[in-house]
């Protein structure tokens, strides 16, 4: 890849904004294109031609900086309280107390407002819920890496959390700094990241149905220990909710049909087994078929990979809040893809994002999402994951007794 600022092709930008933030004259800005994804424009007079722009930028070079997982681990945290919290298994609440012990600060993405996703920085492990459970919209990192490259030079210690693409961003434009031993990098596993006028769309079709200004989103609330359903809950600025589980959710569906993910996302470089930050965390997703003993109600599991001698000497004192044990690298990924490749392209993108312009929400949906069949849902409310479990545990006692 030449990257976006030389080819101008959409799919050789991540968006990161290491370009934006290495320019020395402030000759950049991150605009939104018409679909709504951020891309760097250059201001011509202003730009002196230094180049630092590109040689920050990830798409030029990307496997220098990828590394081989040294070890894969499973579980949850102690805690019921911060599984509740958490998205999956409160793994990025151990990494985070563990840090704050004698760290300095923690970067991560934020959610303000209903539908804007920002990275932002706390030195007070109170302020951790605001990190906290996925957000299913691309983080502007504003001028974050300017400000950890800050710190580092300070003699501070940084843990920088974000996407892959984030994270290649970060390494590059602070590059051989002398005060590297001070910065832990943890990714969270990213399946491409959808443009945000869905979302959008979808909060003023709800504030027209219920009547009321939408607060908060959460992509993926447990409802109950229901992790593995993922549902949305919509919270409104009364403090009422509106729920909706994953199956009959229409941005799942179009989402996982890979309609609407930023063009980069199609040829992601960083969708390996390969990994660039020193921890990654993620759902440890099949945990009720080689696991069972981890699924733990369904409130939520967490899988970490270290990827480096850093992280997994941190990890080694983190995990001492968590509940679990060190998995095969290979089961690990097994149900882990965006670990292993990246996400197909669909042909009838641009089609859909060309509907997302024109149609209404009721009616985008009503083309474009897929109804749950009759087989999926028997999986799901009558035999699913629970009930294997519960199963599997049966057999255990039986074994036990017998």
């Amino acid at each position: 890849m030449q990257g976006y600022l030389v080819s101008h092709l959409r799919e050789e930008c991540f968006g990161c904004g290491a370009c934006y933030q290495a320019c020395p004259v402030q000759a950049i800005s991150m605009e939104k294109d018409v679909e709504g994804f951020r891309y760097p424009v250059i201001n011509n007079e202003a730009c002196i031609h230094c180049n630092k722009c590109r040689k920050v930028c990830p798409a030029v070079d990307v496997n220098h900086s990828l590394n081989q997982i040294q070890k894969a681990w499973g579980g949850y945290y102690n805690s019921n309280s911060v599984r509740e919290q958490s998205t999956s298994g409160g793994a990025f609440t151990a990494i985070a107390e563990e840090w704050m012990k004698d760290g300095d600060v923690i970067f991560g993405a934020e959610l303000q407002g209903s539908s804007n996703v920002m990275h932002s920085c706390i030195s007070d492990i109170k302020e951790l819920d605001k990190f906290r459970r996925s957000k299913y919209l691309q983080s502007d990192t504003k001028n974050t890496f300017q400000e950890v490259k800050e710190y580092l030079s300070n003699g501070k210690k940084v843990l920088f959390s974000g996407t892959p693409c984030q994270i290649a961003g970060l390494k590059n434009y602070v590059g051989t700094h002398k005060n590297l031993d001070n910065l832990l990098l943890v990714e969270v596993v990213c399946e491409g990241v959808p443009t945000p006028k869905f979302t959008e769309l979808y909060i003023k079709y709800l504030e027209k149905r219920f009547r009321k200004k939408v607060k908060g989103i959460d992509w993926r609330d447990k409802n109950k220990n229901k992790w593995d359903f993922e549902f949305m809950k919509i919270t409104f600025d009364d403090e009422s909710e509106y729920k909706i589980s994953r199956w009959f959710n229409p941005f799942w569906s179009i989402w996982l049909q890979h309609l609407m993910s930023r063009p980069s996302c199609y040829s992601c470089p960083f969708a390996t087994s390969e990994r660039g930050a020193d921890i990654t965390i993620a759902d440890l997703w099949g945990v009720h078929l080689y696991c069972p003993e981890l699924y733990g109600k369904n409130k939520g599991c967490s899988l970490v990979t270290c990827n480096t001698k850093k992280g997994l000497e941190f990890w080694e004192k983190a995990q001492e809040r968590m509940y679990g044990h060190e998995l095969e690298i290979a089961d690990a990924l097994r149900y882990q893809s965006p670990m292993r490749k990246h996400i197909d392209a669909n042909p009838n993108r641009e089609m859909f994002m060309s509907d997302l312009d024109s149609m209404d929400y009721e009616s985008l949906c009503k083309k474009w999402a897929k109804k749950p069949t009759l087989k999926l849902l028997f999986q799901k409310y009558v035999y699913g994951n629970r009930q294997k479990v519960a199963l599997w545990n049966l057999k255990k006692r039986l074994l036990k007794r017998g």
